[in-house]
């Protein structure tokens, strides 16, 4: 098996012969920031808080809960889903940094944490939406993440009576089109596709693949993936330290 300096020299080198570098992540990214994800030992659907323990994780992100248990969506929204005071680690900088030096084209990510805006990034695709936004279900007026996460309202209301929701999208909502298709678009005219923090297990981001219509592609996963044996270069490693490796 290559060393890691030798699939980071490999890595460096597709990345200097491409033109149009897109980078798909998951919640491995941003679990290097202090973010937990959902589905590992530690991740957020493994973490039971005693109030929340009669529902299944699924149903407490989903749209039914938003709907039905309002008051319980929104103290567990606000419970875990709060990202104040979380910085970008290495491997957002970085893509901001590629995206500054014109080599990558986009970022198409899972999470909902505007941690690569943060960081600089300015073409992000937010497959699952952002706690960064919500907007009013009955007026459509739109508001700051804050309005949520500071509001002392058990269910926050916008002053034309309707429910302030997150632009989050919730178990039993579409993927937002203007992502989707914009994702798609990006992976089409990339030649270099790299996968980072995703066991690429959800659906529908997991099918996203599918769009790149290019030879390269590299994974960054702790775990392996359903495409491991389709890629040039496979790092184990955390992510934070391949991308910090990454020349400019």
């Amino acid at each position: 098996m290559e060393s890691f300096e030798e699939r980071l020299s490999k890595l460096n080198d597709l990345i200097e012969n491409s033109k149009n570098v897109v980078f798909f992540g998951g919640a491995g990214v941003s679990t290097e920031s202090g973010i937990p994800d959902f589905r590992s030992k530690d991740g957020l659907y493994n973490t039971r808080d005693v109030q929340f323990e009669q529902y299944e994780p699924e149903y407490l992100l989903s749209n039914d809960c938003l709907y039905h248990d309002s008051k319980v969506f929104f103290e567990y929204y606000r419970q875990k889903m709060n990202v104040e005071g979380i910085e970008p680690n290495a491997a957002h900088k970085k893509l901001a940094e590629l995206e500054a030096a014109g080599k990558l084209k986009a970022v198409i990510t899972q999470n909902i944490d505007g941690l690569h805006q943060k960081a600089g990034s300015k073409k992000v695709y937010e497959l699952h939406g952002t706690t960064e936004r919500c907007f009013c279900d009955r007026c459509g007026k739109k508001f700051g993440g804050e309005r949520i996460f500071k509001s002392e309202e058990p269910v926050p209301r916008c002053e034309c009576g309707g429910m302030i929701r997150p632009e989050v999208t919730l178990y039993g909502e579409g993927l937002p089109e203007a992502a989707w298709s914009g994702a798609i678009r990006a992976l089409a005219a990339a030649d270099l596709f790299i996968v980072g923090g995703t066991s690429l297990t959800v659906y529908p981001a997991n099918t996203m693949i599918r769009y790149y219509a290019g030879s390269k592609l590299v994974v960054i996963n702790r775990d392996r993936t359903s495409y491991d044996s389709e890629a040039d270069i496979v790092f184990r490693e955390n992510i934070g330290e391949v991308m910090s490796g990454i020349r400019i």
